[in-house]
């Protein structure tokens, strides 16, 4: 059988294989697996062509029992009619199915030291049977979960603790770029291309507003395509009008969006490096932050307060920008400084939003970590919250070390649950890699 091709955004990986048939698969745990099989007019199917136009729907298989997920559905809604549409098939073309195995990288995603409850060991060991099966075919005897940068997680995804880090926006970009690589010849889409990655861009971002409501700056997306980055926004007027999965005109109105020259969001390495020696770690505390309600109440003060919010928006970016050049300039010692001003006005933003931007709980933490022996200061990372912080380090083992003593220590003392993890920041964004750097979970 075909494979499809390997897309790893850090830290999320897309992998998969074709399938002949049979029902829909959808075990909403990590490793997650999804079956999209395409079938006749007049019979049931994951993804069903409405009309002329190839627009794809979900729509369950009969007899299937599926617990949603926003980001996966409406990612393979948005990337498969992109993708009918592009390769010019007729409406009663079906495309070969395939199945799909979304993996989160240990070092990336909150994962809980064993199961809380008795739902979550049952869903950990279907996760554990289903990575298995996958494992196996008819000329290899291995049954177990391969060892490695994956694991299987007890808990549903549902049920599963944001990180805070832009996961969503990593998952929706590494199914696009999956899809897009596989059902579409290179011609049409190469992600190592410029061409390639403004379409994934483009593409990536429609789906991820979607499914989260058509908020946010977009950064994340644009990180996970692009790689580390300053970043200006597009307009939202660029996706303005797009009508819903499915609906009347959804697959014209959908190549029309990403082939749009209106696209005005701004991305560029230059400047996004750090100093020598110098390193972006990230904390997990185990709790999660509802991202979409936190910023929609930020968004709707600043409407009703617009002049006191543009002025501290306008504060904040000067900050920001003052960061910025003491990175660039390598200016290690005033780096403490620097992040304490930028906080300084994230938490004066909480307070006149009513948002936690920076809860107290946080900053205690980060005035705490600040004096920890090679940590220069830290944030809390995107739309804020209970559940990251962002650190600027030293970049040693001795400086991880004296971190993971101090967040043990702080995990007993305040009953919480912050951990160092694996991951550090990186320049390079979407990426297709080997197949046999997922040995184990596809044959």
């Amino acid at each position: 059988m075909a494979s499809l091709k390997h897309c790893i955004v850090p830290y999320w990986s897309v992998i998969g294989r074709e399938v002949d048939a049979g029902a829909l698969r959808s075990d909403l745990v990590l490793p997650l697996h999804v079956e999209v099989h395409f079938t006749s007019s007049n019979s049931p199917r994951l993804l069903q062509r409405q009309g002329n136009n190839s627009q794809q729907m979900l729509t369950p298989t009969s007899g299937s029992t599926i617990t949603t997920n926003a980001f996966v559905e409406t990612t393979l809604s948005y990337a498969l009619t992109y993708i009918a549409r592009t390769a010019h098939h007729r409406p009663n073309h079906s495309m070969h199915s395939a199945r799909i195995t979304i993996l989160a990288d240990n070092d990336y995603y909150s994962q809980p030291s064993a199961p809380t409850s008795a739902a979550a060991a049952a869903a950990a060991a279907a996760a554990a049977a289903a990575a298995s099966s996958t494992s196996t075919s008819s000329s290899s005897s291995a049954t177990t979960v391969p060892p490695g940068r994956f694991a299987v997680f007890p808990t549903t995804l549902k049920g599963a603790h944001k990180t805070g880090l832009g996961s969503s926006a990593a998952l929706v970009t590494a199914l696009t770029a999956a899809l897009l690589s596989h059902y579409l010849p290179p011609s049409l889409f190469d992600a190592a291309t410029d061409g390639g990655r403004r379409t994934l861009h483009n593409l990536a971002q429609a789906a991820h507003c979607a499914a989260q409501g058509k908020v946010g700056s977009g950064f994340d997306v644009a990180a996970a395509v692009y790689g580390s980055c300053t970043y200006r926004r597009f307009s939202p007027a660029v996706l303005a009008g797009l009508p819903d999965a499915g609906a009347p005109g959804f697959a014209a109105a959908v190549g029309a969006a990403v082939a749009s020259r209106a696209w005005d969001a701004e991305t560029a390495a230059d400047g996004a490096g750090l100093p020598p020696g110098v390193a972006v770690r990230m904390c997990d505390v185990d709790c999660g932050s509802q991202t979409v309600g936190m910023v929609k109440t930020v968004l709707a003060w600043r409407a009703r307060d617009a002049d006191a919010a543009r002025t501290l928006w306008d504060e904040l970016q000067t900050r920001n920008e003052r960061l910025a050049a003491v990175l660039r300039a390598g200016e290690v010692a005033a780096l403490g400084a620097a992040l304490a001003g930028v906080r300084e006005l994230v938490r004066a933003m909480g307070t006149a939003s009513g948002v936690p931007i920076e809860p107290e709980s946080q900053t205690a933490l980060l005035d705490a970590l600040g004096k920890v022996e090679g940590v220069y200061g830290g944030v809390v990372p995107g739309a804020g919250g209970f559940d990251a912080l962002a650190l600027l380090v030293k970049d040693d083992e001795e400086t991880a070390r004296r971190i993971e003593a101090f967040l043990e220590w702080w995990s007993k003392e305040t009953g919480s649950r912050v951990r160092l993890l694996g991951v550090k920041g990186e320049m390079e964004g979407v990426k297709v890699e080997k197949a046999n750097s997922y040995d184990g979970w596809i044959q």
